[in-house]
């Protein structure tokens, strides 16, 4: 910055003092970054060739400083070995707290995939079929949510429906449940909602994607299971892929689990608004970058980690609806056979990917970016000979 000219002391306008803090901030970001990305470059990574590792971990670097990123945690696996796992930043700005590995961040709508699976495990353990009506007489969750009958389609609801968004309506916009009546628990909620909010379409017809129609899914899951979500989720799914950290997160700051990072907000928004226990099924899961790519290689049908589902499971929970030929069931998929899910919540952003030639990667960050798919990609294509080491 240019020396000022003693003779004309400096005008502090509020504007002024608050465009030269943000400025400060991203430079002060900037360092953070780069300096994260020397430190990792220069961890003992075998394997890898040093030109190739430090390119990665500059691209880590240059996301960090565009996007203003305090914390990033990233874990990539090639034919289902964990060959590289790395954290960048700040956990924590005011402590000066260095992200790691090990710290947890809150995955948002990643945890859908976490749900899906769930249902998949109980579809296999004989509990329901995807055609199963979920409200009604002889339905799953039955009159557990007010007196029979539901308005118009509610009872026509199938689980599949819930998992490929196609329910008929209850859509992720300002009208999103997920959204509004904070004082509500669960129950609470969807018994309101069915009773004032009216579906706009016949189920099965039109694809709109449903916050709402998770938190739906996540209370199947706990009538099927006989216990709450979180529990029955670690027991089929998390403890079979060997994952022990993944947890439901916390509303505020003082609910902020043992290695959970801070989250930071880039608008006025309050990174701790959202109840996120109220949005387990949809939004709620805490997870490491590397239990994700854990999970990851446990519903990826490649042949290198055993699967905690059948192969034709797995085949089905990938297809895509004919409805939304992008949308599978808790999945987003392509042609090309990749198969991912972002999140986002203020604060947050996180990213899964697995792709059709036995990559898996996963991104977590504390706080709303962009990039993370380029990032990941990026990141793959600077390597030309992966380590044979396995790190989980």
């Amino acid at each position: 910055m240019a020396e000022q000219n003693k003779s004309h002391p400096v005008q502090w306008t509020r504007r002024s003092f608050c465009a030269r803090a943000l400025a400060g901030t991203a430079v002060g970001l900037m360092a953070t970054a780069l300096k994260g990305a020397e430190e990792a470059a220069g961890d003992s990574k075998p394997g890898f060739k040093p030109e190739e590792l430090h390119a990665m971990e500059a691209a880590a670097a240059a996301l960090m400083q565009k996007h203003h990123v305090p914390g990033l945690s990233v874990a990539i696996t090639k034919e289902g070995r964990l060959v590289y796992a790395q954290a960048f930043g700040l956990a924590d700005k005011e402590k000066n707290e260095k992200v790691t590995t090990n710290h947890l961040f809150r995955i948002a709508s990643v945890s859908k995939t976490i749900t899906a699976t769930t249902i998949f495990r109980l579809m296999e353990d004989g509990k329901l079929s995807l055609s199963d009506k979920v409200f009604g007489a002889q339905a799953i969750l039955g009159a557990d949510y007010g007196p029979l009958p539901y308005k118009q389609y509610v009872e026509e609801i199938t689980v599949d429906q819930l998992l490929t968004h196609t329910a008929g309506g209850w859509s992720n916009d300002e009208n999103d449940p997920m959204r509004h009546h904070s004082g509500m628990d669960q129950k609470q909620l969807i018994t309101w909602t069915i009773a004032n909010q009216p579906l706009e379409n016949p189920p099965g017809k039109h694809f709109a994607y449903s916050n709402f129609g998770f938190c739906i899914l996540g209370r199947v899951i706990e009538k099927l299971a006989g216990k709450p979500y979180e529990k029955a989720v670690q027991e089929l799914v998390l403890g079979p892929c060997g994952i022990t950290d993944m947890r439901i997160g916390g509303k505020t700051l003082a609910e902020r689990a043992p290695r959970e990072v801070i989250y930071y907000s880039q608008t006025s928004r309050n990174p701790y608004g959202n109840d996120v226990r109220r949005m387990d099924a949809l939004g709620g899961w805490l997870a490491t970058a590397t239990d994700l790519a854990r999970f990851l290689v446990h519903v990826d049908k490649f042949p290198s980690k055993p699967d905690i589902l059948k192969p034709a499971t797995i085949e089905l929970m990938m297809t895509a609806s004919a409805v939304a030929p992008g949308q599978a069931r808790g999945w987003s998929v392509n042609k090309s056979g990749t198969w991912r899910h972002s999140g986002g919540l203020s604060g947050t952003t996180a990213l899964i990917v697995r792709t059709s030639n036995q990559f898996c990667w996963a991104a977590v960050a504390n706080t709303s970016t962009g990039g993370l798919d380029e990032l990941m990609s990026g990141m793959v294509k600077q390597v030309t000979i992966w380590p044979d080491n396995d790190l989980f």
